[in-house]
């Protein structure tokens, strides 16, 4: 058991294990973290949490519930730490320690600190799944024709690439030894102007890939899924995002050959009970999700075409404010549920938000947990609730603006109390 500097554990509650055949053992009272948030985060929180509750308590007859503990980053770890401590040791010593939390919106410093802090969760704790699953809820206002045909689930690798942070600033020592060894030890001529040139450095591994392909494969054929696509620019960055696509490929071939098989190798017409494995390059992907988005099913990519991809899918079944997001490691069961927006502090205060995203990253943990009874319950209500057309102010101002009069607008609390009153 760690020693914690801030952090007051539950009296109450059993830490989720690991057991031998991979899964998680989860008990009736399992610890789980929490971080509020910065800006509208702890308005998510209070009314999300408390649908959760209910949801459990329903489900199980009240033989189950979460034992929340609450953990610091961002604003209020500067509050209880000290300024400038905007991720303490004590919060990632807890999630080691109890696996699972969710968390509210952070704020970025500005010029000091951590680069993100939503990064540095991901890398300290190898959360190398981003999982943003995307579909569309009837009567949510969409910007395209027919938004019911998208129901993907985006597999993002989360610990690699350019958001590995690995760059150096224009006009520093730093990169001019970078690019003298470039230049003059490597014998790079293609840095157009090298004096006024900051660097990046691309990381992309064979095991990043493979184990983020493997995850995504077997989270497809758990669920049923038709297809898996691996989206990746390997027409121009060869090695890279196109060693993303070779180890793709392997990974499916040398974990899951009897239960996959390539395009290339069925003509698009995947056997019975086989799993189609294809790929299609970044740019024209972003193109099919609009022309053609039944064609796609369960996508594993790298980690910049993955922020790009699941925001523009968002976009299209009504916006970032119901998407839901979580960073899992598969192998150990560590995991963190967020809400996938920002900290939106022009409305921070005012019980204006949409406590969708965070809500459903709250059914993404439930489901994380194997209680996927609690879960089902919510996204009912919330379907439910949606369709009926009783939202925030961000879904209610789109559906007046689609001419839709059965709008009944109201709070980030009441939301939450419309969607308990009908779990």
């Amino acid at each position: 058991m760690p020693t914690y500097q801030k952090l007051i554990p539950p009296s109450v509650g059993e830490k989720i294990t690991m057991g031998s055949a991979g899964k998680l053992v989860v008990p009736d009272h399992p610890v789980v973290l929490f971080i509020a948030g910065d800006g509208v985060g702890p308005e998510l929180w209070s009314a999300s949490a408390k649908v959760l509750d209910a949801a459990v308590a329903k489900a199980y007859s009240g033989r189950r519930q979460i034992a929340w503990f609450e953990v610091f980053a961002g604003e209020k770890c500067n509050a209880v730490y000290g300024p400038g401590t905007w991720l303490h040791e004590d919060t990632l010593e807890a999630f080691r320690e109890y696996r699972v939390g969710i968390k509210g919106p952070l704020t970025t410093p500005v010029g000091v600190g951590v680069r993100s802090i939503n990064v540095a969760l991901r890398q300290q704790l190898d959360l190398y799944v981003c999982l943003r699953p995307v579909r569309w809820y009837p009567g949510v206002p969409s910007p395209v024709k027919k938004p019911q045909l998208i129901d993907m689930v985006i597999f993002r690798e989360n610990t690699e690439d350019i958001y590995a942070g690995i760059e150096w600033d224009q006009g520093t020592p730093e990169v001019a030894k970078v690019l003298d060894f470039l230049q003059r030890e490597m014998g790079v001529t293609k840095i157009r102007f090298p004096k006024s040139s900051s660097i990046g450095i691309k990381p992309v591994s064979e095991e990043g890939s493979k184990r983020l392909v493997q995850a995504a494969i077997r989270y497809a054929l758990q669920h049923g899924r038709r297809s898996l696509t691996l989206v990746h620019k390997g027409n121009i960055m060869k090695f890279t995002e196109g060693g993303f696509l070779k180890w793709g490929y392997a990974a499916a071939k040398e974990s899951f050959g009897d239960a996959t098989v390539a395009w290339s190798e069925c003509g698009g017409q995947a056997p019975e009970g086989k799993l189609l494995i294809k790929d299609v390059i970044a740019d024209n992907f972003l193109q099919q999700i609009l022309i053609k988005p039944a064609d796609y099913d369960v996508i594993a990519t790298t980690n910049l075409n993955g922020d790009y991809i699941s925001d523009a899918l968002a976009a299209q079944v009504g916006g970032i404010g119901i998407a839901p997001g979580a960073n899992i490691n598969y192998e150990t069961g560590h995991a963190c549920f967020e809400a996938t927006h920002g900290t939106a502090p022009d409305i921070a205060g005012q019980d204006k938000v949409n406590p969708g995203s965070f809500l459903l990253s709250g059914v993404m943990l439930l489901e994380h947990l194997g209680w996927t009874e609690a879960a089902h319950m919510i996204e009912t209500a919330f379907e439910k609730t949606l369709a009926l057309g009783v939202v925030t102010a961000d879904l209610a101002r789109l559906m007046r603006e689609e001419g839709r009069t059965e709008v009944r607008e109201v709070g980030c609390a009441e939301f939450g109390t419309e969607l308990t009153r009908r779990l």
